[in-house]
């Protein structure tokens, strides 16, 4: 095949969705997956028929371990390597974190850690080899500001994808692979209507804070197409971002500790 192929996890919906449907009308062909089969179905025809890409569907659970070898193994079947790909798949557990079985803690770092680590560590000796290659880490502004109470892991899953992300796009630049953390603020998804916190969140959070995915997407891909290792959509984050290095720690957490029960209920 002549065109690439970009795989996005969590295509079935909110910024992976978005992801797709940016990569296609730059015309890479796809692979999608998510859990959800009978949207990668549809999503997958919606592409291949507006922009005449081959859009193959890879389901998988990634909270199974065994779920990103699944993915890489359907589209080797196909005879496919992976170009571009676009670690999105992610969700946030509600409640604390003395509330919550460790069962679901640990389902929870195998989707947010272990897989994306997984699938890059799979994909990018491939385009060292082929010396070109994009990865975009979906992470969070969560990821660069101090933890706050409840989602307990949440920050730190994604403070760890954004350092794995700046120093794997350290180690392959030289090869024509980009490695990029991409962090957004609130964004609108389905993310809050999974973990069923929406009514709270949509309340507390004013309308200024809200981006569009496909605006999320936009300065996403334009990000690891320049290689830039780290990527804040939006003027408000860039500043809550910068404003959070500034502050002693300890004013910090007083912000989050004052601030955080608006959004989360423990």
């Amino acid at each position: 095949m002549s065109r690439k192929l970009a795989l996005v996890t969590g295509a079935s919906a909110g910024i992976g969705a978005a992801f797709a449907r940016l990569l296609a009308a730059r015309g890479y062909d796809l692979a999608l997956s998510a859990r959800r089969v009978g949207r990668l179905e549809a999503l997958a025809a919606e592409l291949g028929e507006r922009h005449g890409v081959e859009a193959l569907i890879a389901p998988a659970d990634l909270a199974d371990p065994a779920g990103p070898s699944r993915i890489l193994q359907a589209i080797a079947a196909r005879g496919r390597d992976v170009d571009v790909l676009v670690n999105n798949a992610g969700y946030g557990l509600p409640g604390g974190f003395v509330q919550t079985a460790w069962a679901e803690q640990q389902a929870f770092l195998q989707v947010m850690v272990a897989a994306p680590c997984e699938l890059a560590h799979g994909v990018v000796a491939g385009m060292v080899e082929r010396r070109f290659g994009r990865i975009v880490n979906v992470a969070s502004v969560a990821g660069l500001l101090p933890g706050a109470a409840g989602h307990t892991l949440y920050a730190g899953a994604k403070s760890l994808l954004i350092k794995a992300s700046q120093s794997l796009h350290l180690e392959v630049a030289p090869y024509g692979v980009h490695v990029s953390a991409l962090c957004p603020g609130f964004t609108y998804s389905e993310f809050h209507d999974v973990n069923g916190t929406r009514a709270r969140v949509s309340a507390a959070t004013p309308k200024w804070a809200w981006l569009q995915a496909e605006a999320v997407v936009a300065a996403g891909w334009g990000a690891v197409e320049a290689n830039r290792a780290v990527c804040v959509p939006g003027l408000a984050y860039k500043l809550i971002c910068g404003a959070a290095k500034l502050v002693p720690e300890s004013l910090a957490l007083a912000v989050m500790r004052a601030q955080g029960p608006r959004f989360r209920e423990l």
